[in-house]
C-alpha cells in the first residue's frame, strides 16, 4: 500500500501542476515582459514570494500537506530564471522577524492578507540597479464564515501595498503583478497608481496548492505559455456589479439581478464598466479561429448544434493551448435574454507555431433553452427555446469573439420540457430586464415583478408520499444480499426497526473514531444494530481542494475551484479528480465533500476560491468532469452547497429570494449537469433557506426537482449541524427538526456526535415526528433506502464489517521519566504537550478530556492524542465559547508500566485542561 500512497500522489503532484499551469491568467503583458529571458535578473518583492497562498481557509482548504512549494522555491529551482538573492535575503531576514499572522490559529481566524515590508527608495534603486525587471506580489485570502470586505486589506490594497508598488515603479521600467489571491480582487488602481506605465505584465497565480510555486514558474520562464482564461468579470468598481445592493444582508437577500449575473449583467447593459471581461487571458502566442464546419443533428428538442473550429498557432516562437469559446446571442422574445451567453467551449493540445487542430464545440439544443416561470410565452413553467434567429460567435473572450456563420433559426417557439412550479419565491420582489435597445447595441434596464408560488405544498406532498413496507423484522438478509441479487432492497428495508430508521439517518463526527481518522464523518452502519444488518459505515472528508484530515495525516492538496475553473480544460479535470479519488481510496475514504459548485454571485464571497466561475454552464461542465473522474476512482464527490449559498455572512439565516428561473438557468443548472452529466450520487444541502425553506428540509428542491425532474437516486446530506423548518408552512427553524428533512427527502442529518447516534445525542424529533403525522413510516424507509443503495455503490461495502468494540492494546515504554503521573484522572501536560503516566492495573481505560474552544459552534478543531509516540485518537471539538466540556474518546488496552502520551491541537486557540483514563 505504501507504494501505491507514494505512486499515486507522485502522479497527482505533477497533474496538479501541470492544471495549475493551465488556471493561471495573464491578463497584461505589455513589451513582452514575459517570458523572462535567459539574460534578465528578477527582483521579487513583497511577502507571498515566501508565505504563498495555497488555499482559502476553513473547511475547503485545511489540508495537511507532505510539502508546499512557495513562489521563491519554485521560482528558484527553475534553471531559466535569476534571482536578485541580495533581495531575496532582506526579505527573508524580514519575514523571519515578522512572522506570517495566523489570526491565532482558530477556526476562520486568519486575515485576509498579511502586513507588507515597507520598502525604502535605497533598497529598491539598489534592486534595479542589479536586475533587470521586478515581479511584486499581492496576497488575500478568504473562507469559510469570512466574506471578504470593501476594506483596504481585503477587497482594496492597503497603504502599505500601494506604497510598495509605487516605489517599484518608479525603479523600474517593466514591473510584473503576481495576484496571489483567492478571489478576484479591486484593479481600478491599475489606472491611478503612480508611474503605471512601468506595470507592464499582470498575473493572477490564485492559490495554486502545494505545486503553486513551481506552476508560476513554468509560466514566467516560458517552459508554459500560459492559456488559463478568466471565469469571471472584473469590474471597474464593486458598485458595479449588480448583486452589490443586495449582497451582505443578514435577513433576506434579493436576487433582484435574476439571470443577468456577471457578464449576462455587464454585455446587456452596460460593458463600459468592465476593465477584464469573462474569458479574457493572453498567450504568449497569437492563434487564429475559423469555422471549418457548422451541423445541425437530430430533430426537434432533440437537436445537436456541432460546431468544428480550425485553431491555427499563428506565433513563430511558442507553442501552446487555446480556448475556443462558443457564444450565442439568442432573439429577445418575450421573456427577455443577455446580449451574450456562453454555449460551449473546447481547449485544444499544444499546438506548436503554425500548427492547426479542429476542436469541435457541441451544443446540445437544451443549452439554447429559457425557462418561463410565468407564462408569458404560452408555457409556464416550462424551458421553451423562443421563436427567431440564434446567431454564434467564436473568440477570445465575450467580448472579442465574432460571429461566424453558423444561424440557427426557430419557427414557432419550442417546448423542449414542461415541468411543474418548484421553489417559486413567496416574497413579492421585482427583476431585470432589457427593456429598449440604445444605440450603442445596449439595453435600457427594466423591471418586473417575479411570478410567486401558486401551488399547493401540502397536496404535492400528500400525493407523492411513499408507501409504507411492512416490517417483518430480522430475516437474516444482509445488504450484500442485496447488491448480490438474492434479495430486494425492500426486503432488506423491510426488516429495519424504527430505531433502526431513525438511526440510519444520523452521521456521526467530526473526526469519527469509526472510520479514517480525522476526517468529517461517517455514516452508515453506526450502531451495531445497523452493522449486524451488513449495513458498512462509509466515511465522508472534506475537501474539495484535497482530503481534510484534523488527524494530522498527510494528503495532496489541488488549486482552488477557480484556478480549475480558469483552466477551461474539463478533461484535465476529470483527470485530477481521477487521482484525488485514488488517494480517497487509498485512506479509505467513499466521499469527498466537493466539488463546491455555488455561482460566483459576487466578488467578496469568501468561499468563492472552492467554487468555479460566474457562468452556469462552465461551473456545471466542470462539476461533471470532477465528478466523473472521481466516479472512476470508485469513490463519489458530494457536490455542493445545494442550493444558493452565495455568501458566508449570517449563512444560516439569511434567505436567499430568488425566482424559478434565476435557480432553474443559474444556481441549479450546474447541480443538473452533475447530476445527469456527471453521475452524481452524493449531494450536500446548504445552510441557507432558499424563498423561505431552509435548504435540507427544501421539499420542493430535494424531491420535486432534485429526484422527480432530474431522476437523481443518489443520497443527499445536510451541511454540518444545519437547521431544518416545515416544509409546507416554512416558519421556525431548527437543528433538531430532522422530521421535516427526512420528509423533504435530504436522508442524512450531519452530524451527531461520536457514537451519538443510538442515543438521539442531538434530541432530534424524528422519532416525535413519526408519533405527530409529521413523517411516515415509508418516509424513513425511503431514506434508508436511498443510503443503502448509496452504501452498496461505494468500496464500503468490500470492507470488514467491524463491530465498535475493538481496542487497540499498548505495551509499555522500556525508558522512565522523572516527572510521571501516577494520577490518571486528570492527565495535564507542560510546554511541550507531552507526559509519562503510570499505569499500576493492566486493563481497558476510557480516555476522556476536558477540553475549550473560545470559538462559536460552527468552529471547528481537534486534540490528536499519541501514545509512545504512535498516533492513537483525535479529540474533536466545535466552539464552545469559553467554556469547557467534557470530550469523549476512545478505549486502549493498556499493560501495567510507563507510557508517553503527546497532544496536539489541529488549530491554535483549542485549549486541553486535563485528561482523563478510567478503567472500565
Amino acid at each position: 500500500m505504501k507504494n501505491n500512497q507514494t505512486k499515486t500522489n507522485v502522479e497527482l503532484a505533477k497533474v496538479s501542476r501541470q492544471i495549475a499551469t493551465e488556471g493561471l491568467v495573464l491578463l497584461e503583458n505589455k513589451q513582452q515582459t514575459l517570458p523572462l529571458q535567459a539574460n534578465e535578473t528578477l527582483s521579487l518583492f513583497g511577502r507571498c514570494q515566501i508565505d504563498t497562498y495555497r488555499s482559502g481557509t476553513g473547511s475547503g482548504g485545511a489540508v495537511n500537506v507532505p510539502y508546499a512549494i512557495n513562489a521563491l522555491e519554485g521560482l528558484r529551482a527553475n534553471d531559466k530564471i535569476t534571482l536578485n538573492e541580495d533581495l531575496v535575503a532582506v526579505y527573508q531576514q524580514w519575514v523571519e522577524q515578522n512572522p506570517f499572522d495566523n489570526g491565532g490559529g482558530g477556526w476562520a481566524a486568519e486575515p485576509w492578507f498579511q502586513k507588507e515590508m515597507p520598502l525604502t527608495p535605497e533598497l529598491v534603486k539598489s534592486a534595479a540597479q542589479n536586475s533587470n525587471k521586478a515581479m511584486v506580489f499581492i496576497g488575500r485570502t478568504a473562507g469559510e464564515e469570512q466574506d471578504n470586505a470593501q476594506e483596504k486589506g481585503s477587497y482594496f490594497l492597503t497603504d502599505l501595498e500601494v506604497a510598495m508598488i509605487e516605489t517599484v515603479n518608479a525603479h523600474f521600467d517593466k514591473v510584473i503583478i503576481v495576484l496571489n489571491v483567492s478571489n478576484v480582487i479591486d484593479m481600478s488602481w491599475l489606472e491611478t497608481i503612480s508611474n503605471k506605465q512601468s506595470i507592464t505584465a499582470v498575473l493572477y497565480s490564485w492559490a495554486a496548492g502545494m505545486e503553486g510555486g513551481h506552476a508560476l514558474a513554468d509560466i514566467v520562464s516560458g517552459d508554459v505559455t500560459p492559456s488559463g482564461r478568466l471565469t469571471d468579470t472584473i469590474a471597474h468598481k464593486i458598485e458595479d456589479y449588480p448583486s452589490s445592493a443586495n449582497f451582505g444582508r443578514t435577513d433576506f437577500n434579493v436576487y433582484q439581478e435574476d439571470i443577468y449575473l456577471g457578464y449576462r449583467y455587464f454585455e446587456t447593459f452596460c460593458p463600459n464598466t468592465v476593465k477584464y471581461e469573462f474569458g479574457s487571458g493572453l498567450s504568449y502566442t497569437q492563434f487564429s479561429r475559423a469555422l471549418a464546419n457548422y451541423q445541425v443533428e437530430g430533430q426537434g428538442a432533440e437537436q445537436v448544434l456541432h460546431f468544428d473550429i480550425e485553431v491555427t498557432n499563428t506565433g513563430d516562437q511558442y507553442s501552446g493551448k487555446n480556448v475556443v469559446q462558443l457564444y450565442v446571442e439568442a432573439p429577445q422574445g418575450e421573456l427577455g435574454k443577455p446580449a451574450r451567453v456562453l454555449a460551449g467551449f473546447n481547449k485544444s493540445r499544444t499546438l506548436a507555431p503554425n500548427e492547426s487542430e479542429v476542436v469541435r464545440v457541441s451544443v446540445p439544443l437544451n443549452r439554447l433553452a429559457s425557462y418561463d416561470d410565468g407564462g408569458v410565452t404560452g408555457n409556464r413553467s416550462a424551458y421553451v427555446v423562443e421563436a427567431g434567429d440564434y446567431h454564434f460567435y467564436v473568440g477570445g473572450s465575450v467580448r472579442l469573439a465574432e460571429r461566424v456563420d453558423a444561424r440557427f433559426s426557430v419557427a414557432e417557439t419550442l417546448c423542449l420540457e414542461q415541468l411543474a412550479e418548484a421553489m417559486a419565491p413567496i416574497k413579492a420582489f421585482t427583476r431585470i430586464k432589457p427593456g429598449a435597445l440604445n444605440d450603442d447595441q445596449t439595453y435600457q434596464i427594466e423591471y418586473e415583478p417575479v411570478p410567486t408560488r401558486v401551488i399547493d405544498l401540502a397536496q404535492r406532498i400528500k400525493a407523492n408520499l411513499p408507501e409504507e413496507l411492512v416490517m417483518t423484522g430480522d430475516k437474516g438478509i444482509k445488504l450484500i444480499d442485496v447488491k448480490e441479487g438474492k434479495a430486494s432492497i425492500e426486503e432488506f428495508i423491510a426488516q429495519l426497526s424504527v430505531d433502526d430508521l431513525a438511526c440510519i439517518a444520523r452521521g456521526e463526527g467530526m473526526c469519527s473514531p469509526k472510520v479514517t481518522a480525522g476526517t468529517a464523518a461517517a455514516f452508515g452502519g453506526v450502531t451495531d444494530d445497523l452493522l449486524k444488518y451488513g449495513i458498512p459505515i462509509a466515511a465522508a472528508a472534506d475537501g474539495p481542494s484535497g482530503i481534510r484530515m484534523d488527524s494530522g495525516h498527510h494528503a495532496t492538496q489541488v488549486p482552488i475551484g477557480t484556478l480549475l475553473g480558469c483552466s477551461w480544460n474539463s478533461k484535465l479535470n476529470e483527470e485530477l479528480y481521477y487521482l484525488v479519488g485514488q488517494e480517497l481510496r487509498l485512506n479509505k475514504i467513499d466521499t469527498l465533500l466537493g466539488p463546491g459548485i455555488n455561482i460566483h454571485r459576487h466578488p467578496l464571497n469568501g468561499r468563492n476560491f472552492e467554487y468555479f466561475s460566474e457562468d452556469a454552464l462552465l461551473t456545471g461542465i466542470m462539476a461533471a468532469a470532477q465528478t466523473r473522474g472521481l466516479k472512476r476512482a470508485g469513490v463519489t464527490g458530494t457536490i455542493k452547497h445545494f442550493a444558493a449559498n452565495d455568501q458566508e455572512t449570517a449563512r444560516k439565516d439569511v434567505d436567499s429570494v430568488v425566482s424559478e428561473r434565476a435557480l432553474r438557468e443559474i444556481h441549479l443548472k450546474p447541480f443538473e449537469m452533475a447530476v445527469k452529466e456527471g453521475g452524481a450520487t452524493t449531494i450536500m444541502t446548504s445552510y441557507n433557506p432558499v424563498n423561505g425553506h431552509w435548504a435540507a428540509s427544501n421539499y420542493d428542491l430535494n424531491t420535486t426537482i432534485l429526484r422527480n425532474e432530474w431522476g437523481y437516486s443518489g443520497i443527499v446530506m445536510s451541511d454540518w449541524w444545519a437547521q431544518m423548518n416545515d416544509p409546507v408552512f416554512a416558519g421556525k427553524e431548527s437543528a433538531t427538526f430532522t422530521s421535516f428533512m427526512l420528509r423533504s427527502q435530504n436522508d442524512l442529518y450531519m452530524v451527531v456526535e461520536n457514537d451519538g447516534s443510538h442515543c438521539n445525542a442531538s434530541s432530534d424529533d424524528t422519532l416525535e415526528g413519526l408519533e405527530k403525522g409529521a413523517v411516515t413510516i415509508g418516509e424513513l424507509q425511503r431514506g434508508a433506502a436511498n443510503i443503502c443503495r448509496f452504501l452498496m455503490d461505494t468500496p464500503a461495502i468490500d470492507r470488514p464489517i467491524v463491530l465498535f468494540n475493538t481496542i487497540k492494546e499498548y505495551q509499555p515504554v522500556g525508558e522512565r521519566s522523572d516527572d510521571v503521573k501516577a494520577d490518571l484522572n486528570a492527565i495535564t501536560f507542560a510546554g511541550d504537550k507531552k507526559r509519562f503516566i503510570e499505569v499500576e492495573e493492566v486493563g481497558v481505560y476510557l480516555c476522556e478530556a476536558q477540553m475549550r474552544y473560545d470559538r462559536d459552534a460552527t468552529a471547528q478543531s481537534s486534540c490528536n492524542l499519541s501514545i509512545n509516540g504512535e498516533f492513537a485518537m483525535t479529540l474533536p471539538i466545535n466552539g464552545t465559547n469559553g467554556r469547557t466540556v467534557a470530550v469523549k474518546g476512545q478505549k486502549v488496552s493498556l499493560s501495567k508500566g510507563t507510557y508517553q502520551l503527546s497532544v496536539e491541537a489541529a488549530m491554535s486557540g483549542l485549549e486541553l485542561d486535563f485528561l482523563t483514563l478510567t478503567k472500565q
